[in-house]
């Protein structure tokens, strides 16, 4: 197989997927905004929303859309800037980090509702602090054990959810940080979640939403990484 490593912008040749060379490094978010290796120390959660008449809006990616919205890797500051954004960002790397292969958000969440969405992004981070998306993915809570075994949340019993952010084969260069955004919304890419826990083809509102993202030892929340060493 060939597959095309972004960041050094070249194609390469495989003789496997995934790649067994690959070695899985868990970066953790931290209060405050960190974004590492080192595992969380106690703190207290923190807060992400969904209002219903201001979701955050759908800002590049992977796209099959009008024209309006552009598809790909965009500028992400007008996102990370938003009150309802998660942000959490790494020291500049030392040398280059090429992950290749599928990524996963885990994360502990408690929500006020019975159903939410958890939106992940990574994102690169130039020398010049531009922000722009690399991959991401979302995560309907009710499904997190699969479309057909719906299950409701438990408002405020603290919930593992997994992210799928699918695969990609990208280099963080050395002085580039790597951030993540949690959000609970990407609209319209994404249907708003009604919160109610019904389908979005009947509910008849979108309930406000308030979730806690834990990060503390016993609930760790964390970015996997497959890293191809150099």
């Amino acid at each position: 197989m060939k597959l095309f490593v972004m960041g050094r912008n070249r194609w390469r040749s495989e003789d496997e997927w995934p790649l067994s060379r690959t070695e899985t490094q868990r970066w953790h978010v931290h209060a405050g905004g960190a974004l590492s290796q080192k595992p969380p120390e106690t703190s207290e959660p923190s807060v992400f929303t969904l209002d219903p008449e201001n979701p955050v809006p759908t800002h590049g990616g992977s796209l099959l859309m009008p024209g309006q919205y552009i598809r790909g890797p965009r500028e992400q500051s007008p996102i990370e800037a938003r009150p309802d954004v998660l942000v959490f960002t790494s020291e500049p790397l030392a040398e280059d980090l090429e992950v290749t292969g599928r990524v996963r958000f885990s994360c502990w969440i408690a929500a006020e509702t019975v159903d939410t969405d958890v939106v992940a992004r990574l994102c690169d981070v130039g020398p010049d602090g531009r922000s722009f998306n690399v991959m991401d993915g979302i995560q309907r809570a009710r499904f997190r054990d699969g479309l057909y075994d719906p299950k409701p949340l438990t408002p405020g019993e603290p919930t593992q959810i997994e992210v799928d952010l699918w695969s990609t084969s990208y280099v963080f260069l050395a002085g580039h940080l790597i951030r993540l955004q949690v959000c609970a919304s990407d609209f319209p890419r994404f249907d708003r979640c009604p919160g109610s826990g019904e389908s979005s083809s009947v509910a008849k509102r979108v309930l406000p939403q308030r979730n806690k993202l834990f990060h503390d030892p016993a609930r760790p929340s964390l970015v996997e990484l497959p890293v191809v060493a150099s």
